[in-house]
């Protein structure tokens, strides 16, 4: 099962850690604080989605560094920026690489919060999506190259007596097939198979 998303907070301000800790610990989600990228990376589990508020400049690993190693491992995190320090070349950079926002400080309190409630329903979403694709690909690796084959061909809305005839079986041994493809995809019509197909990553 998916993980509930968890607010992360990198920055290496002590002050700044504790006020955000307090600030976003009012929107109910656990909130785990860092003082570096590099502590935070250390500490995260890969498959754990959240909202990471991080701020640019930092000491060693800085958040531009911090956001490029997370979305180079496929991190089911949505990332909201906050420095004293932006300017438009870096805020545009670091939206185009997917953040969900590039917050000024100061920023307006209510501006933190909607956003990494924002931040966070993404994450929860994507995750939800990845848990499902990963379920789909693991159904179709339980089939075998012949299931596979008429998968395909009954997907594309092909009769059996079609499908027998590309595949030079008899129209009996695609039945079969058939049956053990949707018990297998836990599909109960063409249609879903050929929703669920389409939502997974064949």
């Amino acid at each position: 099962m998916t993980q509930p998303p968890i607010i992360f907070v990198v920055d290496d301000d002590a002050a700044m850690r504790h006020s955000l800790e307090f600030l976003l610990s009012t929107l109910g989600q656990p909130v785990h604080v860092y003082a570096s990228a590099e502590a935070f990376l250390e500490a995260w589990q890969p498959d754990q989605p959240g909202c990471l508020v991080l701020d640019v400049r930092m000491p060693g690993m800085s958040g531009l560094q911090l956001q490029r190693a997370l979305s180079d491992r496929g991190a089911p995190l949505s990332i909201v920026f906050i420095s004293g320090h932006g300017d438009i070349p870096m805020v545009v950079r670091v939206m185009q690489a997917g953040a969900v926002v590039f917050l000024e400080k100061p920023f307006n309190d209510q501006d933190l919060l909607d956003n990494v409630a924002a931040g966070l329903e993404r994450a929860a979403e994507a995750a939800v999506k990845a848990e499902r694709a990963a379920d789909v690909t693991a159904r179709i690796n339980s089939l075998t190259a012949r299931e596979r084959e008429v998968m395909r061909l009954v997907a594309e809305g092909k009769p059996n007596k079609v499908i027998a005839f590309d595949l030079d079986i008899s129209i009996k041994t695609v039945e079969v097939h058939r049956a053990r493809v949707m018990e297998k995809m836990a599909v109960g019509s063409v249609a879903e198979l050929a929703r669920v197909l389409l939502g997974g990553t064949v």
